[in-house]
């Protein structure tokens, strides 16, 4: 495919003796100095379709890059994302004299400025810092002449549009442009009309669309109790990797604390922890010292560790297309994995919406189908608000294998009645009723 033979070495340590799809169809176009418009699902190998070819293209050029200087730029929407690049393209360019760097929020300016001042080969960054070093004037960009936005949707999705242009603003016109997407909605098609030039366009799989050997299912519950029921599917499996996801920072972590008083080694990553403890987080769960992450949305992308067999979506996520990255994670490297989906009442919209994403329903498993929700027609999402047409149902279904084994504690949610005050501010109790002031009829008499 036109790899320089040290990088091809290096992939043959590393075990990659085949490409994938997206690999194979997309190195051959960069290596040629085509732009290139890549979208597949998550864990297709897309680090390596632009990784390689850059690599290649920096070494063939041979030569240095001046202080304060990047040649090749790639942006990545989360720390986690960033750090799974730097370290991939490290192992790729060992043995020549490529410097690949990386820098994300949460870490020294100063450390980081020091280190720009040599000029970079290949810089990793999000987007926010990368500005937060320009506006220090720690780097410059006039002489990058690679680009890659990695997760362009997601960079979407939280806002990073006005930092992309502003960024793309500063970049040489002549330069060689990449994008890659696991989704492609409206504003990624323009945005990808401004970046690229007559791009040469890669799609390995339909966008939206989950790894096939996921094995996949819901299982209805209340939210109160969805914690007891995850420790029981956690029980079931001792010692495999579980990935746990939920929708906010706060209930991640009170989640993680409930989860180790419960005896489980459990680790969590969100957006209040810094930077060290995230990475410090990621490679306990990695060596497999602890077994169970609970995360937010921010490790739906990027984090590749082929030994997580679980995914279970303690909330259910408000964007549908963050379902398909969040069970990505799992069955990775041509594995098989498992994820499950705890649905709560008030989340049958959002797993709905998530059928409708992936074009099919999602096998029920286990719990009750709430009274009043049509349950989807066999083999399609249905439509409409709450799925297919159909008669109500409820209907009970057990968790394959039988009941969980695990006999642990079940939360109870206790609302206590503050001293001195009525009982309705205590809970959801209703008001005691006022005594009437109409005077009792024989009294009246």
């Amino acid at each position: 495919m036109g790899l320089s033979s040290l990088v091809t070495g290096n992939l043959a340590a590393l075990g990659l003796l085949k490409p994938t799809p997206i690999q194979a169809q997309g190195i051959p176009a960069v290596v040629a100095g085509r732009d290139l418009l890549g979208l597949a699902q998550t864990g297709t190998g897309k680090t390596a379709a632009f990784g390689l070819p850059i690599i290649t293209r920096l070494i063939e050029q041979n030569r240095r890059p001046a202080p304060k200087t990047v040649r090749a730029l790639i942006l990545a929407p989360t720390r986690e994302l960033a750090t799974q690049i730097a370290e991939n393209l490290t192992a790729y360019a060992q043995g020549s004299p490529i410097r690949v760097f990386r820098v994300v929020g949460g870490a020294s300016l100063y450390v980081q400025s020091e280190r720009l001042a040599r000029g970079v080969d290949v810089l990793i960054a999000t987007p926010g810092r990368l500005l937060d070093l320009l506006d220090r004037r720690a780097l410059t960009l006039s002489e990058t002449r690679y680009l890659v936005l990695d997760e362009a949707d997601q960079m979407l999705d939280i806002g990073f549009i006005h930092a992309l242009r502003r960024i793309a603003g500063l970049l040489p016109a002549e330069r060689q442009t990449m994008l890659f997407s696991a989704t492609m909605p409206k504003l990624m098609e323009e945005l990808a009309a401004s970046y690229l030039r007559d791009p040469v366009r890669v799609q390995v799989a339909p966008p939206g669309q989950p790894v096939e050997k996921i094995d996949q299912g819901v299982h209805f519950v209340n939210q109160g109790d969805k914690a007891a029921l995850l420790a029981e599917y956690l029980a079931k499996h001792p010692g495999e990797l579980a990935l746990v996801f939920g929708r906010t920072k706060h209930g991640s972590e009170k989640l993680s604390k409930l989860l180790t008083t419960w005896g489980f080694s459990v680790g969590s990553i969100h957006g209040n922890k810094s930077q060290g403890q995230r990475e410090r987080a990621l490679a306990s769960f990695r060596s497999g010292e602890v077994q169970v992450l609970v995360a937010t949305d921010v490790a739906a992308r990027g984090l590749d560790i082929p030994e997580v067999r679980h995914v279970y979506n303690y909330e259910l996520p408000n964007v549908a297309e963050n379902y398909v990255h969040r069970i990505g994670r799992t069955a990775r490297a041509g594995r098989t994995g498992r994820a499950v989906a705890f649905c709560a009442p008030g989340e049958v919209g959002d797993l709905r919406g998530i059928e409708k994403t992936i074009k099919k329903a999602i096998p029920v498993i286990g719990g009750v189908v709430p009274m009043g929700i049509p349950e989807p027609s066999p083999g399609r999402a249905g439509g409409g608000r709450n799925g297919s047409g159909g008669k109500p149902a409820a209907r009970s279904f057990a968790p394959k294998g039988g009941k969980p084994a695990f006999k642990g504690p079940k939360p109870v949610v206790k609302y206590a009645k503050p001293a001195g005050k009525p009982e309705s501010e205590g809970g959801n109790a209703r008001p005691a009723r006022r005594p009437s002031r109409r005077p009792k009829r024989d009294q009246a008499a």
